[in-house]
C-alpha cells in the first residue's frame, strides 16, 4: 500500500468505531494516534523531496529554454554572416533544447500536482492526529459507559460491503493500469515510421526558420 493510501485510510478512520471494535479501546487509541504521528513524519519528509524535485525540474526547464534562445541567436548570427549551413546546425540545435524545455515544462506541471496532493494529504492527516489527540480520553470514556449501559452494541461492528468495493476498484485500477501500458506498447511499435515522419518535418521547419531569419535580417 503507497503512502498516500495508507494516509488516506487513516484520515478516514472512525475513531468511534475503532474503540468500539476494540478489545482494548486504550490500547487501541494509543495504536491509531501512534500510526498517524508516524505517518506524518514520513508525509512531511516526502512533501519535503517533492517540493526540491520540482525545483530541480523547475530549473532543468529553464536551462532549455536559455539554451533554446542561445542558439537561435546563433542562428542569426550565422545568417548575418552568410552561413547558412553553421545557421541551420544552430537552429537544429535550438530546436532540439525547445523540445527537451517542452518536455521538462510537463514534468513540472505533473511534480505541482503530487507537490499539491501531498501538501493536502499533510493538513488533512494533521487535522486528524489533532481530533484524535484531544478526543481520546472522551472516546475511550464513552465507550466504557457504552458497554456497561449495553452490549447489544456489538451488532454495529459489522464492516459490511465496503472491503468489497475496495477489492472492485483496486481490480479495476489494475485493469486501466493495463490498458494504458497496451496503449503505449502499440505507440511505441510505431515509432520507425512516425520518427521518419518527424525528421522530415523537422528539415522543413528548421529551412522555414531560416528563411525566416533571412527575411528578418533582410527586412
Amino acid at each position: 500500500m503507497s503512502l498516500l493510501d495508507r494516509v488516506s485510510t487513516l484520515i478516514r478512520a472512525n475513531l468511534n468505531d475503532l474503540i468500539d471494535k476494540a478489545e482494548d479501546p486504550e490500547k487501541m487509541i494509543k495504536q491509531v494516534i501512534l500510526d498517524m504521528q508516524n505517518q506524518l513524519m514520513q508525509v512531511k519528509t516526502q512533501v519535503a523531496i517533492a517540493i526540491a524535485d520540482h525545483h530541480v525540474l523547475e530549473k532543468k526547464h529553464k536551462d532549455n529554454s536559455d539554451k533554446e534562445a542561445e542558439w537561435l541567436r546563433k542562428a542569426e548570427l550565422a545568417v548575418d554572416k552568410k552561413q547558412d549551413d553553421l545557421a541551420r546546425a544552430a537552429l537544429e540545435r535550438s530546436m532540439s533544447f525547445k523540445q527537451m524545455a517542452g518536455s521538462f515544462d510537463c514534468l513540472v506541471a505533473d511534480q505541482k500536482i503530487e507537490v499539491d496532493n501531498l501538501k493536502s494529504a499533510l493538513h488533512k492527516l494533521e487535522q486528524k492526529l489533532a481530533e484524535a489527540e484531544s478526543k481520546s480520553e472522551m472516546l475511550i470514556a464513552k465507550h466504557r459507559r457504552a458497554r456497561m449501559l449495553a452490549k447489544a452494541s456489538d451488532a454495529q461492528m459489522a464492516i459490511g460491503d465496503r472491503s468489497h468495493s475496495a477489492t472492485f476498484n483496486r481490480m479495476q485500477n489494475k485493469v486501466q493500469r493495463a490498458e494504458a501500458v497496451s496503449q503505449v506498447k502499440s505507440e511505441m511499435a510505431g515509432d520507425n515510421i512516425d520518427d521518419k515522419f518527424a525528421a522530415l518535418e523537422k528539415q522543413d521547419e528548421i529551412e522555414k526558420l531560416l528563411n525566416d531569419i533571412k527575411a528578418r535580417r533582410a527586412g
